[in-house]
């Protein structure tokens, strides 16, 4: 192919391209979009009620009275248990392509979920052996 016959082609694929008014209606609804929520902001800052009384001032606990200091530790099991989570929840993640694609990969495609599958039940295994599930010490 010539430098020529490129040119012409990569000239046509522009002339094709969106142009920049095919994005004046995604850009006016982000600019009233940002404007709703300016003046909602505005309008409550100055027309809403400024009593500040001493339980509006007080820091939100859920309706618990507060004690002790909130920079006590808490136990590693809960972090351990969201990891954990996260990890058993991405696995079925994994799961989306050899669902749309089962057909397609066979047995060989077959046997490599059933290896990944293993390889996630022998680290399941893992932690209920060491105990990582028990919440009592």
């Amino acid at each position: 192919m010539t430098l020529l016959n490129f040119l012409s082609a990569a000239q046509n694929i522009i002339s094709y391209s969106e142009k920049s008014s095919d994005y004046l209606p995604i850009v006016l609804q982000i600019i009233f979009a940002a404007g709703f929520v300016g003046t909602m902001l505005l309008a409550s800052a100055f027309l809403g009620p400024k009593r500040n009384t001493s339980d509006k001032l007080e820091n939100f606990t859920s309706g618990i009275a507060t004690h002790g200091n909130a920079r006590q530790p808490m136990a590693i099991k809960y972090f351990l248990i969201a990891i954990l989570f996260v990890l058993f929840d991405v696995e079925v993640i994994f799961f989306y392509p050899y669902a749309v694609n089962f057909r397609s990969l066979g047995w060989n495609g077959f046997g490599e979920v059933l290896l990944f599958v293993a390889s996630f039940l022998i680290g399941f295994v893992y932690i209920i052996k060491k105990g990582a599930l028990q919440w009592e010490d």
